[in-house]
């Protein structure tokens, strides 16, 4: 049992109850807090089900602040900010704040974690990782941002290894994390809403995904990676540095010669051909580079790294073909919420491509993407409540700019403005919440209309 000082049960409030929150919740009332869950929505109701189950005390649609603010600690769920009014209330009582993962790394025992996150290729970094482990042989669980709670699977099934996809936002309140390999795949600007459009405490936010480590943890990077350089020495990092690079050879690490990619940790040398990827594209070989890498650390066999690296499968709604209808393919990237994600897009494109863009900005600076609208964009169509920034920063790069508001319209705009060879791409490069419930909703609502056609 959590006891606080006065030997009472130690007080914990939850506040947000999605798949963290009711994780979270779960956890802490296993290992005897009293738990309270405060959701200024409306829960849905199989998370009411499982709370109910558990005896779990909840509220909906408000925040009753005087029995929050009399809690010894409080779970914020990721999504919500800093700058949420009973966020400040909470943080200036000084009652402590900790994040779903730093619970569920507090009662992991034994267990190791790999931990990853960027901005870009996170997800199907993290589900190769994975892949690879269970190939291998690993008793491990996909946790974090994909699949289930890291505390969620920690309080009902625990595994001997957690392989982890983390977002800034749950990073941001870490105590005493620590990946025993943390995955670092780039930086550049996103979310930066939430980081009080200041570039530098974005980047301190995805670095403390190392912060813990020591001696005997292995951080794996991108050596390419401009932001990444730039700011690893600011950073007081104690694990072995695991590089991986197209640029250069590290002596330990991970890169791609003449279409050879090397892994090299320890006195172990890893050699496979790109060509014999299951993942195509530039990004993609970074992605495998930085899941071959923690494969290796772990210590998964040479020959089931290359067997399960050939038979990954795309992830859904990450550059995932949908249909061919009258020579006009359509792909589905509705997994592209910010700029850069649509640049690597565009970069793998072979055909004249109409592209869908639009959603929820959240910040973003077009400019990176108007070398390859100019090359490889004939038309863009829109899809979101407020098109002005993306229409001003491509009116003189593509010739048709239309406007829709809903993935139907887009697609059927987008039909029309294709001929035989054309690809039609939905990758956004904003968040979906406009129009959308996530970017799951987007892209099945989309993949519907394609179908439809």
């Amino acid at each position: 049992m959590k006891k606080s000082e006065s030997g009472m049960l130690k007080r914990m409030i939850i506040l947000g109850a999605g798949e963290s929150g009711v994780g979270a919740a779960i956890l802490a009332s296993q290992k005897g807090y009293e738990v309270f869950v405060s959701d200024a929505g409306r829960i849905e109701e199989k998370n009411k089900i499982i709370l109910d189950g558990k005896g779990i005390e909840y509220e909906e649609g408000k925040h009753s602040e005087e029995r929050i603010l009399n809690g010894e600690e409080v779970m914020k769920s990721p999504g919500i900010p800093e700058k949420n009014a009973l966020v400040k209330q909470i943080r200036a009582k000084g009652i402590p704040v900790i994040s779903e993962i730093e619970l569920a790394y507090r009662f992991k025992g034994e267990s190791r974690i790999v931990g990853i996150t960027g901005s870009n290729g996170k997800t199907t970094t993290t589900s190769l990782t994975y892949h690879i482990c269970k190939h291998g042989g690993l008793d491990c669980a996909l946790v974090g941002n994909i699949g289930i709670s890291f505390a969620r699977q920690v309080a009902e099934d625990p595994k001997p290894w957690y392989i982890a996809e983390i977002s800034s936002f749950q990073l941001d309140d870490i105590k005493t994390f620590r990946p025993d390999i943390a995955i670092l795949t780039n930086i550049t600007e996103d979310h930066l809403d939430r980081y009080e459009y200041q570039f530098e405490k974005y980047i301190r936010s995805k670095f403390s995904i190392a912060k813990n480590q020591t001696a005997a943890d292995y951080f794996i990077y991108c050596e390419d990676d401009p932001v990444i350089k730039q700011h690893l020495n600011e950073h007081n990092l104690n694990s072995n540095l695991l590089p991986f690079t197209m640029q250069q050879e590290p002596k330990q690490g991970g890169f791609i010669r003449n279409g050879q990619m090397n892994l090299k940790t320890g006195n172990e040398t890893i050699l496979m051909s790109i060509y014999d990827f299951a993942l195509k594209g530039k990004h993609n070989q970074y992605n495998t580079l930085a899941a071959g890498l923690a494969a290796a650390t772990i210590g998964i066999r040479k020959e089931k790294i290359r067997e399960a690296v050939q038979s990954f499968a795309a992830l859904e709604h990450r550059m995932e073909y949908v249909s061919t209808v009258r020579g006009v393919e359509f792909i589905n990237d509705s997994k592209a919420t910010n700029v850069n994600s649509t640049w690597y897009a565009l970069e793998t494109m072979q055909k004249p491509v109409i592209l869908i863009l639009g959603g929820v900005d959240k910040g973003n600076d077009y400019s990176l993407l108007r070398n390859l609208v100019r090359e490889k964009v004939k038309a863009i169509v829109c899809m979101g409540l407020d098109n002005r920034k993306i229409h001003e920063a491509f009116q003189h790069d593509v010739s048709v700019i239309v406007n829709t508001s809903s993935a139907r319209d887009a697609v059927k705009s987008s039909f029309q403005l294709a001929v035989k060879g054309d690809v039609v791409l939905l990758s956004p490069a904003c968040a979906s919440f406009d129009l959308f419930k996530n970017y799951e909703d987007r892209g099945l609502q989309f993949k519907e209309a394609v179908r439809d056609l």
